[in-house]
């Protein structure tokens, strides 16, 4: 099933148990808020289909895995609950994949900025591709990655969040992202990566579903209250977004991006 949206697309298909949800955006796989919307809502239809036993989050290219927010969305926010409803969409995704009794395995082929990095890390099992490096730039934005961060934080400890999200402006790279665990392989070829997702996926097809199911509540035990927390979250970036200082860093990034098409 293709759903078109603000010239991107997210598209899911179930074959043999396994359902492959891609998405895509023409500005390096950003996130505008109809496709979070969209990825959420096939992420919960996957979690309740039981033609569905795994499932496998991709975006299309060979390029940025994810650019995160959509900056042309972050610009025309006006209000603070503008704002608020935007970054609730990334709270919406994450806590989908949270609840999903399925396992979501990321394959992650390019670069994850921002809401990116927060993606990769909430998916339950993230292979990557060497090249895969990652960035938390919402704090040079005059923003922070409040709603993202729990995911980060959980998987990666607070001292390597807080090195990413300090030194905002700085890329590491998919081995320091394999290293701290937020990839939990690194593959150096497409066709590696590609192999590697389907070996785990083969073996997870002979697993019982119920005990994966139990497995996945036991690894998200104490993300309960994530649904209160990464809602205040986005309350606080909902409100960040409307200063001069972020507007002016949009205006100047896009006025950049313009210079170079």
């Amino acid at each position: 099933m293709l759903h078109q949206l603000n010239d991107g697309y997210v598209k899911t298909e179930t074959h043999q148990g396994i359902t492959h949800i891609e998405f895509f955006h023409p500005q390096s796989n950003s996130l505008p808020g109809k496709i979070l919307e969209e990825l959420a809502k096939e992420i919960h239809v996957a979690g309740h289909d039981d033609d569905c036993k795994l499932i496998i989050l991709r975006s299309a290219g060979d390029k940025a895995f994810c650019a995160g927010a959509s900056f042309d969305e972050l610009a025309a926010i006006t209000n603070e609950k503008e704002g608020t409803k935007f970054f609730l969409g990334f709270a919406n995704l994450i806590n989908s994949i949270r609840k999903c009794s399925k396992f979501v395995i990321g394959r992650i082929h390019g670069k994850c900025v921002g809401g990116g990095v927060g993606l990769a890390a909430a998916c339950d099992y993230s292979i990557a591709l060497e090249g895969a490096d990652i960035k938390l730039s919402e704090l040079a934005l005059g923003i922070g990655p409040f709603v993202v961060g729990p995911a980060i934080e959980r998987k990666i400890g607070t001292a390597f969040f807080s090195q990413l999200s300090i030194d905002a402006s700085s890329w590491h790279s998919a081995d320091w992202a394999h290293r701290k665990g937020l990839f939990l392989e690194l593959h150096h070829t497409q066709e590696g990566l590609d192999e590697a997702v389907q070996t785990l996926t083969t073996s997870l097809l002979h697993a019982s579903s119920t005990a994966m199911a139990e497995l996945k509540r036991v690894l998200w035990q104490g993300t309960q209250h994530w649904d209160t927390l990464l809602q205040e979250r986005a309350a606080i970036s909902g409100k960040l977004v409307l200063s001069d200082f972020t507007k002016n860093y949009i205006n100047q990034f896009k006025t950049k991006q313009k210079a170079k098409s």
